[in-house]
């Protein structure tokens, strides 16, 4: 006996066309992008490129897709913050068959600031731009190069209140011009002058500002600039400040036209006038009396730094005809340090040299920068373990530094016994300055000998920080008594990129 069995469905209400269509539905979940090949995935990377989709869920292991084909979502690419200002709005982007993200469409994304046309197009919530750089200015204010990511170098050092640096080929001031020179500013200058601003002339400083100059504005440049004594108080005599075109018979100056002459006696060379000349040895007693610097001899103990090796400071704190110029200065924003040229006479070469005699020059600089000596004086040489004040008896503690002189012994009525001395320039430059006198007398040489002596050009350098306003006070004064005068010549100065190593040196 034969017996037949026939298949039946496992619903018995079920029809054939039912049985195979839940087959078919079944067989085809393989091509569902919600399933996976079986291989679990960690992360999204591992489902780049997937045929199911490009998102890993990790706790299941599987890659779906991001979206679901044919919707629609917000969207918007702007840097957080902007959404919603200005202009900025949203746009939508639609899920692709693949189920990804098709392109945001139709956002309003931030550009840059059209200026004076009262909208925000960089989104920041201001009318004015976005100072992308750092360095307080916008394109809407005047920065030329505002953004290094559309090529500018340096864009903070770049901008109206800079300085114009030489062969960069950049226009670091963002006037228009690149690597332009400053034109002159101190020819025809009275020699007389009592105006502060023509003495800030003479030595290169050309361009003034305000304290509070609005940002358009805001360059850098002298503020103000008084003459006065040591102490900041009073004007000095007329004698004792002139501008020059040059002193005695080989010194012109270092930069421009002309240079300050700042003197505790006359402040001329024999044939000058307005002021005229008054010989500096045995000198001239001005009758003015002020106490130096109180800031300067409280950052010294109380007294006037030793300015020789072996002898004790001095704790007599008198300026003797004294005089004092006084610069408030606005710093370019991309200045670390400036320099400037100095020339120190003293009549006191050679008998008194490391005597209470000493005559002082002090180049006293009021900056936010940590790297310049805490007395502030920066008309220092730094040995690398002292810091010697500019005076006579630098030629002690410097050696090379007082160099344009007679050779001869020197020291003779001062407190440590003579010795010689050897002048590295000689005293050529001397000549017709007043200081190439002879003495009449018997001093250390002998009746005859050339009296008087210099440093030559020394650079005198200060470090600063960039935008700040600064003060300076060029100060010069006999010290012990008011008889042998002396004189310092001032010019050339110049800003720099970098800092410096504050104090003087030869240029």
């Amino acid at each position: 006996m034969v017996i037949t069995l026939a298949a039946c469905p496992a619903d018995p209400g079920a029809d054939e066309t039912e049985v195979t269509t839940a087959a078919t539905l079944e067989d085809s979940s393989t091509d569902n992008p919600s399933t996976t090949t079986g291989e679990g995935c960690q992360s999204d990377a591992e489902c780049d490129g997937h045929p199911n989709g490009p998102v890993c869920d990790e706790a299941d292991g599987q890659c779906y897709p991001e979206c679901e084909p044919g919707d629609d979502d917000d969207c918007y690419e702007g840097p957080a913050g902007t959404l919603g200002l200005g202009p900025c709005a949203e746009g939508t982007r639609t899920c692709q068959p693949e189920g990804t993200w098709g392109p945001c469409l139709n956002q309003v994304l931030p550009v840059d600031e059209i200026c004076d046309d009262d909208i925000d197009q960089d989104c920041n919530g201001e009318l004015f731009g976005t100072d992308k750089d750092g360095d307080g200015w916008s394109t809407c204010e005047g920065d030329c190069c505002d953004d290094e990511i559309v090529g500018c170098v340096d864009a903070h050092l770049v901008n109206p209140g800079a300085f114009e640096v030489p062969d960069n080929g950049v226009d670091d001031d963002c006037d228009g011009m690149t690597d332009e020179v400053d034109p002159s500013c101190d020819g025809g200058l009275n020699s007389n002058s009592s105006t502060g601003l023509h003495y800030a002339r003479a030595i290169e400083l050309c361009q003034t500002t305000m304290e509070d100059a609005p940002l358009a504005e805001r360059s850098w440049g002298v503020i103000s600039a008084q003459l006065t004594l040591a102490n900041g108080d009073s004007a000095p005599l007329p004698v004792q400040r002139s501008i020059r075109q040059a002193f005695g018979d080989g010194i012109v100056p270092s930069g421009g036209e002309s240079l300050v002459v700042l003197s505790s006696g006359n402040a001329a060379s024999p044939g000058q006038t307005s002021p005229d000349f008054a010989a500096f040895e045995s000198g001239q007693n001005l009758g003015t009396t002020v106490q130096a610097p109180a800031d300067w001899v409280a950052a010294n103990g109380g007294v006037f730094p030793a300015s020789c090796e072996g002898l004790n400071p001095t704790g007599n704190t008198e300026a003797n005809d004294s005089v004092m110029l006084t610069l408030r200065v606005r710093v370019p924003t991309n200045a670390r340090s400036f320099t400037t040229r100095m020339f120190f006479f003293s009549a006191e070469y050679p008998e008194w040299v490391c005597s209470e005699f000493n005559d002082f020059f002090v180049a006293l600089i009021d900056s936010g920068s940590p790297e310049n000596p805490a007395d502030k004086n920066i008309a220092v040489f730094d040995d690398g373990q002292n810091l010697w004040p500019v005076g006579l008896n630098i030629l002690k503690t410097a050696p090379g530094l007082f160099s344009v002189c007679p050779s001869g012994n020197v020291g003779c009525q001062g407190d440590l016994p003579q010795e010689y001395y050897e002048c590295t320039e000689g005293p050529d430059l001397l000549a017709g300055t007043g200081f190439d006198a002879f003495d009449t007398g018997n001093s250390c040489n002998g009746a005859g000998f050339p009296v008087g002596g210099g440093t030559g050009w020394l650079e005198m350098s200060g470090n600063v920080e960039p935008g700040e306003i600064i003060d300076i006070r060029f100060g010069l004064w006999d010290a012990g008594g008011h008889l042998f005068d002396a004189v310092v010549l001032l010019d050339n100065w110049r800003w720099s990129l970098d800092a410096a190593s504050p104090g003087v040196s030869t240029p």
